[in-house]
């Protein structure tokens, strides 16, 4: 198959930054252009200038000017220090779905910290990534695509001589774990999660790769201190619940509770001033909800992309009440920008 990729990095004062353009055969000369990018090191944005395949020509005209616009601005090939690690099957389907998790409000949150049942754990903002080990590593991002990651977490995954799949939240060059799939080749989804946390705990990560601190009885000190400094919320896991794929329509075995709201919106159009339309999806129909304004230091995100916005709530039938725009989401479809997942004001306790 015909292909050609190039990473470009750009380094000035501060600025540290990656870009990565390719373009791949997906079918019998059909082409893909796709690209990955920011700062060095961390976990990369990806996105594509190809909606659906195109002939090479096409293909190879759209891969060329994204490499002479990057260079334009000042990339080069040159590298110094670490990178973003590539591999032939960046954006592929691996196979692999992640659990996904209901929502809780405050008063059930404050249940659980009390029932014996369930352990608790720090909700980290940042990236879904899974990793798995076999003869080499593959990155995997929550809609089950392989991607690029940090070679510092890489570095630190080869350092376990296992085989493995493990489920964390990626921030910045540190990855933290909290769910074993699989070990030595074997599945183990269906067994307890007290015994799956077992396992984890003894394959021997360090480095940049964390395992997740669980509390098991002093739920209400983790809780207190996750809120007292700002962080983005706690997860309730029952230790004899298996590993589920998906999320369920209600309820479950693993929930979360968020200190602060956030949502997944629809850019639907630009607005003057730094600003965009967003809109959730009800009744299979794209509803507005409203603007967020983009900061002068962000780049203003494409139509039909997905951005993640925090909020203090949602009027009903009506607007986000303070969005502040936090970043592109290209891990999430359309079909996650669900008008379920906002909170409204007269749920706030």
């Amino acid at each position: 198959m015909t292909s050609e990729n190039i990473t470009l990095y750009f380094k000035q004062g501060t600025s540290d930054k990656v870009y990565k353009a390719s373009m791949e055969e997906v079918e019998s000369q059909l082409f893909v252009v796709n690209f990955a990018y920011g700062r060095r090191g961390a976990t990369l944005r990806t996105g594509t200038k190809t909606k659906t395949p195109v002939d090479y020509a096409s293909a190879k005209k759209i891969y060329d000017k994204l490499v002479k616009s990057k260079t334009s601005k000042g990339y080069t090939p040159g590298e110094e220090g670490s990178k973003y690690v590539h591999t032939d099957t960046d954006m592929k389907d691996t196979g692999v779905h992640c659990q996904l998790l209901n929502f809780v409000e405050e008063a059930v949150a404050l249940q659980l910290i009390k029932d014996n049942k369930w352990w608790a754990q720090e909700k980290y903002d940042g990236r879904r990534m899974l990793l798995h080990k076999t003869d080499s590593i593959t990155a995997i991002n929550r809609k089950g695509l392989s991607i690029g990651a940090p070679d510092t977490i890489l570095n630190s995954a080869s350092q376990v001589e296992q085989s493995y799949l493990i489920d964390g939240e990626a921030v910045g060059e540190q990855l933290f774990v909290f769910d074993l799939l699989e070990i030595d080749n074997t599945d183990v989804r269906s067994a307890p999660y007290s015994e799956r946390l077992s396992h984890l705990e003894n394959l021997g990560f360090n480095g940049s790769i964390v395992i997740v601190e669980t509390a098991k009885k002093e739920k209400q000190q983790l809780y207190d201190r996750l809120k007292a400094s700002g962080m983005e919320g706690i997860v309730f896991k029952k230790p004899s619940a298996p590993y589920t794929a998906g999320r369920p329509n209600s309820g479950g075995n693993q929930m979360k509770f968020k200190f602060y709201a956030t949502a997944s919106v629809i850019v639907t159009s630009h607005n003057q001033k730094r600003s965009v339309a967003v809109a959730v999806i009800a009744d299979k129909k794209q509803v507005n909800v409203g603007n967020v304004t983009i900061p002068p230091n962000k780049k203003i995100p494409a139509v039909d992309s997905i951005i993640e916005v925090r909020y203090l709530y949602a009027y009903k039938g009506g607007n986000l009440y303070q969005p502040t725009y936090l970043g592109v989401r290209d891990d999430i479809s359309f079909e996650d920008c669900l008008i379920s997942q906002l909170k409204y004001k007269k749920e706030l306790i």
